[in-house]
């Protein structure tokens, strides 16, 4: 049996860059007797939030940062990738807290887009998941005077254009299913202008991560070559949610695992080659770990064959 992880998968720069700051500034608070904490899981992946919480990383909710402001006032607390509302950042900074910003540049650039459509009273519209920490942020910088949908059904509800529209996405979310969203409000719209209702055209930008929908080619060629794909993710990765399904599209022999314990061995009959792919937010070194399993497996049953 030939297994093979897609060489385009693992962590997106982005991820890349988080990382790489909470690995600094452990190394950093190490030496100098500090603890490090992050507000919120770092990624979506629970590998390696075990993995960086045995290097000393601790995870904390908003409601412990005055604990620590009292407690442990020499710490540093990392902004996780997903970035957080201006009032996280009002709060830290009254409780004099040492932050490390590690929001990813994306989304930072899509928070400052928000809020100048704010600022210009523009109606807000965002694709995505209203309890998702990036839309938590997104949803502070413009006082929650949004509309956040992740359905057509829910784009469907609303009814009132009297002001500018513009039309974003959550940078996870699925490409596809933006442009559809994004058709529908458009139609609707120029309708409502030739019935001289509005005056305004929707305003569109398309702000998915490119790191993300430009996987998507690649995945599908990659999952066309092999008899089953074993695709890795955190659970709870909407990136990972979104590409498991394109990869199942087109070959049905597609498993999504967040844990080696989940394989089920039946899967692999018949099978002569195994793809292992997975999300944004998947470290490359699980993936090979998936691989060294999958290959221990059948090569002990070929080898016994053999012999």
């Amino acid at each position: 049996m030939k297994v093979t992880i897609d060489n385009k998968s693992g962590f997106c720069w982005g991820v890349v860059r988080t990382v790489d700051i909470a690995e600094e500034t452990l190394n950093q608070s190490q030496t100098e007797g500090k603890n490090v904490y992050i507000l919120g899981h770092i990624i979506h992946n629970p590998k390696e939030i075990e993995r960086l919480e045995q290097r000393g990383l601790t995870t904390i909710s908003h409601s412990d940062l005055e604990r620590i402001a009292k407690d442990d006032k020499d710490a540093k607390v990392i902004i996780r990738a997903h970035g957080e509302p201006p009032s996280t950042y009002k709060s830290a900074e009254s409780l004099n807290l040492d932050v490390v910003d590690a929001t990813c540049p994306l989304v930072t650039n899509l928070q400052n887009r928000v809020r100048k459509y704010h600022e210009q009273d523009f109606q807000i519209i965002i694709f995505g998941k209203k309890e998702h920490a990036e839309v938590i942020g997104l949803r502070g910088v413009c006082n929650d005077n949004c509309h956040v949908i992740k359905t057509l059904d829910e784009a469907m509800q609303i009814t009132d254009f009297d002001r500018q529209t513009v039309f974003m996405s959550q940078t996870t979310m699925d490409k596809h299913h933006f442009h559809e969203v994004k058709e529908y409000l458009d139609s609707k719209i120029k309708n409502m202008i030739d019935l001289g209702e509005i005056d305004n055209k929707l305003l569109a930008r398309d702000t998915t991560c490119r790191a993300v929908t430009s996987r998507e080619e690649p995945l599908l060629n990659f999952a066309r070559h092999n008899d089953v794909v074993i695709f890795v993710s955190g659970k709870n990765s909407s990136n990972g949610k979104s590409l498991y399904q394109s990869c199942l599209k087109v070959n049905s022999q597609t498993h999504f695992i967040e844990d080696i314990s989940e394989i089920d061995w039946s899967w692999f009959v018949g099978a002569e080659t195994v793809g292992i792919s997975g999300a944004t937010s998947t470290p490359q070194w699980y993936m090979e770990k998936v691989k060294a399993e999958i290959e221990n497996k059948f090569n002990t049953v070929e080898d016994a064959l053999v012999n």
